[in-house]
């Protein structure tokens, strides 16, 4: 690999060679540089900067690390008439993403109801890998939620007219087509609506524990020690299916990049490369209507505690997903396909996208930490336009694998340590307890700082865990 430059305290760019189109350029603080550099995420830049139409570099975002094809935490725009569509530029869980509740709760209401409300969160979200939702769904309702996304649930009284403003493109991607998804995706989705699943997925309860930018905070709703939820997860069986169906299509159509067998694509204008989109739409819709079934069952089991119970939807945002966006290159507005995998849209102020309230001050980044540290909620900036086509980190990035920390970690002195934090905790699986440990995840601290430094998203708010539901 060619001798990589350091631009500036937060900014490193791979250098094109070879076969590579554009360069590589990565954020990152010298902490978090060195932890990229441990496994294969340099060398999927590099691959990915040698996909067709590419446009200015291949990226990786803060909390970067090696996934499949495309790195985790990773960003490349396409060219819509020459460049191309991976499935490993979206990942398996397709919208995969999270979502910011705001309630009428402060620390104070709640203390000494802490474990009882864990319970709760723990009661109204369904976990685990095959978890089923308590919702029951036909085929044909179904097919309406591939279409219509978090509106089906509006149109079924399980979403406000508010809930939906403030999802990324209202809680329906466009250009979705249930025909273009598989049955056997569809006999895995239709069950698990309204279900949390397992992995890095969560529901946690939160407290304002700090606040940066005061006159944002308030804008987004945010005061100091008021109690937030949040919730983090995808489009479950379904849209993994999705994924696995469009790799063996493209691969049996058009074979594979020599780089990676993972980078397996299609032209964006071909019929094979338009079905995926409208596919990955459609499971991303699934994962829209998932998540607004699992806030309307937090909502019921809150009230049965608090009969006056409010949680109203600061933001939901995707990081699993390709979008057909506007941005200037070359001095002129161009329409590109962005891929962002592991990495969140950070829109500025004026970007029309948004909802109205967001548009004079940039969209909410939601930045969750792993299990027992804090999270954070940032805001989108004009700069990251310019130099991340609107992009930055999704949360705090793996240090160490799955099957490390089941050999090496401990689940009971996992549960010590987050008791001695005051953090509650209600777990599907003492496997998945201690595969998401805190140990295995970057410093999310760090990974906030440097989106701040990069100016590819502002500091607003820090949110401290106090009751976490995992999978």
């Amino acid at each position: 690999m060619a001798e990589i430059k350091k631009i500036s305290e937060v900014e490193w760019e791979i250098p094109k060679e070879n076969e590579m189109l554009v360069p590589g350029k990565v954020f990152a603080s010298e902490k978090l540089f060195k932890k990229i550099k441990e496994d294969k995420t340099l060398q999927q830049v590099k691959n990915v900067a040698m996909l067709p139409g590419i446009i200015k570099a291949s990226f990786a975002m803060p909390d970067a690390h090696q996934g499949y094809g495309f790195p985790i935490g990773g960003v490349a725009a396409f060219d819509i008439e020459k460049g191309v569509i991976s499935p490993g530029g979206v990942g398996y869980d397709i919208n995969c993403s999270v979502r910011l509740l705001r309630t009428n709760l402060t620390k104070d209401q709640i203390k000494g109801k802490e474990k009882i409300l864990t319970k709760a969160l723990f009661k109204a979200v369904p976990v685990g890998v095959g978890g089923k939702g308590k919702l029951k769904i036909t085929p044909k309702e179904l097919n309406e939620i591939l279409e219509k996304g978090a509106e089906w649930c509006k149109e079924k009284g399980y979403a406000t007219k508010e809930d939906i403003e403030f999802i990324e493109e209202k809680g329906c991607i466009k250009g979705a087509n249930s025909r273009n998804v598989s049955d056997k995706a569809r006999g895995r989705g239709i069950n698990q609506l309204g279900t949390l699943g397992a992995g890095n997925h969560f529901v946690e309860m939160q407290v304002v524990n700090e606040i940066f930018d005061k006159k944002t905070a308030e804008i987004f709703g945010l005061k100091k020690d008021q109690i937030t939820i949040m919730v983090h997860c995808g489009s479950r069986g379904l849209g993994h299916q999705v994924a696995s169906d469009y790799i063996k299509l493209m691969e049996k159509e058009y074979g594979f990049p020599k780089q990676d067998r993972e980078l397996v694509n299609a032209p964006i204008k071909s019929d094979l490369g338009k079905k995926y989109l409208s596919a990955m739409a459609a499971a991303a819709n699934f994962a829209f209507a998932n998540k607004q079934i699992l806030t309307h069952q937090i909502r019921e089991e809150f009230k049965k505690i608090f009969p006056k119970f409010e949680a109203e939807l600061v933001y939901d945002i995707c990081h699993n997903i390709a979008k057909f966006e506007k941005h200037e290159i070359d001095g002129k507005e161009k329409e590109v396909l962005i891929m962002r995998k592991g990495a969140t849209r950070s829109f500025g102020p004026g970007r029309k996208e948004l909802p109205k309230d967001y548009q004079k001050t940039g969209q909410p980044i939601i930045l969750p930490g792993s299990m027992g540290t804090s999270s954070y909620v940032l805001v989108g900036t004009e700069q990251a336009e310019k130099v991340s086509f609107a992009s930055t980190a999704h949360g705090a990035g793996r240090v160490s694998s799955r099957s490390f920390a089941t050999k090496n970690i401990d689940s009971n002195q996992v549960l010590e340590k987050l008791k001695e934090r005051g953090i509650e905790v209600e777990v599907g699986s003492q496997k998945g307890l201690v595969e998401e440990a805190p140990e295995v995840y970057k410093d999310i601290d760090e990974v906030a700082e440097v989106s701040q430094k990069a100016g590819i998203g502002n500091l607003v708010v820090k949110l401290r865990p106090i009751g976490v539901v995992k999978g």
